[in-house]
């Protein structure tokens, strides 16, 4: 068989050690031949492809990144766009395509699927919120990320008694910053799901003060008040419409350092969260998926997505995988919420 693979959207650690998955169980086992489109779905409507064989792959799996490169590029946005998906595939002779993504590359390959193309997909995204997996490689080395910066904040804080709000990513799911925050300890998580009281937070920070420590607010980047207050949209938006978000963390400190009447410091980790090594566990879910993608391929399936369930790879449809977002539920954030203040 002739492979393709892309992978697409936002980068995040474990995307080369999926790559490498792919490629080595593919040529080694089956004989097959892959063929990597550069730069996400791009790759695909402008035939921009790169060989991809065992010794291409041999010393990738511990590297963040995407050596195929990514783009937010969607096909179903452009005139012509299905057309020239379906030319490039006709002209490489790709037999089955094997799509590294979150919702919106998960979509195109679904629209594919039912077009008649053999897709099979692959779940990633950092924020953990891809429905139907239990979870999405990346998110363990960000949450590793955003956790060391509290660690490593609080020293900072309680020297100079002041606050630190770490904004994380989280657009609509917020649980980067609920794993991070109970894992830092930090004093408040505020997340998109549940917006929040800002006399509240004051108090949790005002709590922390008096017990001779300083808070850490532990923010996502969607987080809003309640009082719906404050807009972080850019008004920019991005091939599949989503608005860039900026600036909750910067508004929240200066608004607590003018209520509590102690300093306060914002850290926007940004894509820090994105970039580096991937963590052990997110090297072992990334190359499972990867060897259970080519099995899938090989069983004929397709319109379907691997996903890790409990401790095992299942394949569900792509169509459930991508019809609602895996958000932060109510009782989840009510257990963190103990520990606040």
């Amino acid at each position: 068989m002739r492979i393709g693979i892309l992978t697409g959207g936002g980068d995040c650690p474990g995307l080369n050690a999926v790559i490498r998955a792919v490629v080595r169980k593919a040529v080694t086992e089956h004989g097959d031949e892959v063929v990597g489109f550069r730069d996400g779905w791009r790759g695909v409507l402008d035939g921009d492809t790169m060989p991809l064989d065992v010794p291409a792959v041999q010393d990738i799996l511990p590297l963040g990144g995407t050596v195929l490169g990514t783009s937010r590029t969607n096909p179903r946005a452009l005139e012509g766009g299905e057309e020239r998906v379906h030319s490039t595939l006709a002209r490489l002779g790709i037999d089955a395509l094997v799509p590294i993504g979150g919702e919106d590359t998960l979509g195109v390959a679904g629209w594919l699927a039912e077009a008649g193309v053999q897709v099979v997909g692959v779940p990633k995204t950092i924020d953990n919120d891809l429905d139907a997996t239990d979870f999405t490689f990346g998110f363990d080395t960000a949450v590793g990320v955003a956790t060391e910066a509290v660690d490593r904040l609080k020293t900072t804080g309680d020297s100079h008694h002041r606050t630190l709000v770490v904004e994380v990513m989280g657009r609509h799911a917020g649980w980067i910053a609920v794993h991070a925050g109970m894992a830092g300890g930090a004093a408040v998580v505020l997340v998109p799901e549940q917006p929040f009281d800002l006399d509240t937070v004051v108090g949790h920070c005002l709590h922390r003060f008096a017990s001779g420590r300083s808070p850490v607010v532990v923010v996502s980047e969607g987080a809003r008040p309640a009082d719906g207050s404050l807009t972080t949209a850019t008004g920019e938006v991005d091939a599949f419409g989503h608005e860039r978000l900026g600036g909750i963390g910067q508004w929240l400190a200066e608004v607590l350092e003018h209520r509590t009447g102690h300093e306060s410091r914002a850290v926007v980790l940004g894509h820090l969260q994105r970039g580096g090594t991937p963590s052990p566990f997110d090297r072992v879910l990334a190359t499972r998926f990867g060897l259970a993608a080519v099995d899938a391929v090989h069983d004929g399936a397709s319109g379907v997505m691997v996903a890790l369930r409990g401790t095992d790879i299942v394949r569900v449809r792509l169509a459930d995988a991508v019809a609602h977002l895996k958000l932060v539920p109510v009782d989840r954030y009510a257990e963190l919420e103990v520990l606040f203040g």
